[in-house]
């Protein structure tokens, strides 16, 4: 069973993302470190007591659909009346409307907990907060004002609406249209596809974030609307009115997430009880700009998508290791003559793994938490927001790609730990590897997320900002140097700082000159091995203060970190025998 790891948690708070630091600030001053350990210690008893029972049957029993409507696992009505009823979706809201105010990395902290228990549950909440930040950036007064009180205290949820049959990644060829109406608004036609909670049972109404063209739309990207399209209309007295012309068509049969339902939604059939046919919208934004809206969306949904890789590494970790230290298989070298079976965790090789699975999920946590951090101080210290928003930036694509990799990679060895057991569905250990693998898919596919880093985030400020970023890495290896438990894996950090540098100037040099074709071809593994060092760099940071993170992180500068040697020459060398080999693929 699940216990949330809150020495880690509140480790990675104060030694790495410098929550001491953030409370100084005037925004943040009113919260206390006695506050946040509060805070902490309640998500940690609801997730382990509420949530996490749930997680088994929300796999098996699953969502279903009936006449249109989705009803979701038995028990989860109650359960999100009471996450709710505990103000644990309005954290970050604005108090304006009824939310606490707290800061973004507290928030990302205590999500961990809520996925750790049931991704499938607490995704729900991820895509009601993305609706809430695009929504306090973009929308009008008078959206803001129907909506954002009920979306924040979790009354209401939201979704995002992108994806299209023809239009995955590629935003610029989907079809559903809007329409100028008299009354002033819109009306939508079309249909979305997988679409997150895009119909369920859990709240009264349903916000639909809608992104689609106008008849005068100029092609591609820059044609792109952003729309708000409730599931019921709401009157002006703030009650719920006419079921609007949008319904969910079929759930998809997934592969994990079973408990979310991911929808098939239909715009404009003439359903609805408007009396007129085309789903009612409302413009977010500017028409014609819809993308940079629904990005501010997008952008808060890919850190709490790394968070909850940053979840289901820690779950699969806690479950491997529990099995590992209960079944007994062989003697261990150290077993005494003539003593029975060993528990497995004494066998090297099962050790290595479960080490391996703890470093890559506290390394994905720090590097989540950091973004988080750099995220709240954009706002709270505004001398220097631009500064902390290139960094929120750069470490986005790390944050989204780093961590969903290594939840599947963790919940992978935590099959591979458990051995046959782990197959067979009993023992959880395949349901989170099944859950997990949609992580490095959904909010921008991981490869899309090393395109980003490699040809927009490089280049911030004219190249220099990562190179500074480097710098203040590199500060931490000093330190190592001159400490007891980490002295010895310094040479270590250092070299592989200084194959992020050599890396990261190829790049620079690649975009520079033009050369995009090398460039890409070496940006996913480029982003392995700049999140790897980064990771690695953050454990030497709280190993100053903790011999157990200290220890920790000697293993993975020693073990996982050796890895960036490879991804050098890769990134360097293995442009042109990518792209001469893709002709292979033309072949049957």
């Amino acid at each position: 069973m699940y216990r949330a790891p809150l020495n880690q948690i509140s480790q990675t708070l104060n030694q790495v993302a410098d929550l001491p630091e953030l409370l100084k600030t005037e925004l943040f001053s009113e919260l206390s470190p006695d506050i946040v350990d509060a805070i902490l210690q309640e998500a940690a008893k609801f997730s382990e007591t509420r949530i996490t029972p749930l997680r088994t049957k929300g796999d098996q029993q699953g969502a279903t659909l009936k006449d249109a409507k989705v009803t979701t696992t038995e028990g989860w009505q109650a359960l999100y009346k009471d996450w709710t009823e505990g103000g644990w979706n309005a954290l970050t809201g604005d108090p304006a409307y009824g939310g606490q105010g707290l800061p973004t990395l507290l928030s990302v902290a205590v999500a961990e907990m809520w996925n750790s228990g049931s991704l499938g549950f607490a995704i729900a909440s991820t895509l009601t907060m993305g609706a809430v930040e695009a929504l306090e950036h973009h929308a009008s007064d008078a959206l803001k004002n129907t909506y954002l009180e009920k979306l924040i205290s979790g009354e209401w949820s939201g979704t995002m609406n992108l994806t299209e049959p023809q239009a995955g990644s590629d935003l610029g060829a989907l079809r559903s249209r809007a329409e100028r109406a008299d009354d002033g608004n819109y009306r939508i036609f079309g249909q979305k596809i997988f679409i997150t909670y895009g119909e369920h049972d859990l709240t009264d109404n349903i916000v639909h974030l809608v992104l689609a063209r106008l008849p005068d739309a100029p092609a591609g990207t820059k044609g792109i609307s952003l729309f708000l399209v409730p599931k019921y209309l709401v009157n002006e007295d703030g009650s719920l009115g006419a079921r609007n012309d949008v319904f969910c068509a079929g759930l998809e049969e997934k592969l994990g997430l079973h408990a979310s339902p991911t929808c098939t939604m239909i715009y404009g059939d003439g359903f609805g009880d408007t009396g007129e046919k085309g789903a009612v919208g409302y413009l977010i934004g500017e028409e014609h700009k819809g993308l940079a809206c629904m990005f501010t969306m997008m952008n808060n949904a890919r850190l709490l998508v790394g968070i909850q890789g940053v979840a289901v590494a820690e779950a699969a970790y806690q479950k491997a290791r529990a099995y590992a230290a209960e079944r007994r298989q062989g003697r261990s070298l150290n077993a005494a003559k003539g003593a029975e079976m060993s528990p497995i965790i004494e066998h090297p090789d099962v050790a290595r793994m479960l080490l391996t699975m703890k470093g890559l999920a506290q390394t994905s946590r720090s590097i989540c938490y950091a973004t988080a951090q750099a995220l709240d101080m954009a706002k709270a210290d505004p001398a220097n927001g631009t500064f902390w928003a290139n960094r929120a930036s750069l470490l986005t694509p790390l944050a989204k790609a780093f961590s969903t990799d290594s939840g599947v990679d963790v919940a992978s060895l935590g099959v591979q730990v458990h051995g046959g057991m782990g197959y067979i569905e009993e023992t959880g250990a395949a349901q989170l590897l099944r859950d997990a693998r949609i992580l490095p898919i959904y909010e921008g596919t991981n490869g899309i997320q090393a395109i980003d880093l490699v040809m927009r985030k490089l280049p911030l400020e004219n190249g220099g900002h990562i190179h500074g970023f480097l710098q203040e890495l590199r500060d931490i290896a000093e330190q190592a140097k001159t400490s007891d438990t980490l002295k010895t894996i310094a040479p270590q950090l250092e070299t592989a700082l200084d194959t992020a540098e050599e890396t990261t100037r190829f790049l620079q040099d690649c975009i520079v000159q033009g050369d995009s074709q090398t460039a890409l071809c070496g940006a996913t593994t480029y982003q392995r091995l700049l999140s790897l060092t980064v990771g690695a760099l953050y454990l030497a940071k709280a190993g100053l203060h903790d011999g157990n993170t200290a220890a920790l992180a000697a293993f993975f500068a020693q073990n996982t970190l050796q890895e960036t040697a490879g991804l050098k020459q890769s990134i360097l060398n293995g442009a042109t025998s990518l792209t001469k080999a893709t002709k292979l693929l033309q072949d049957i």
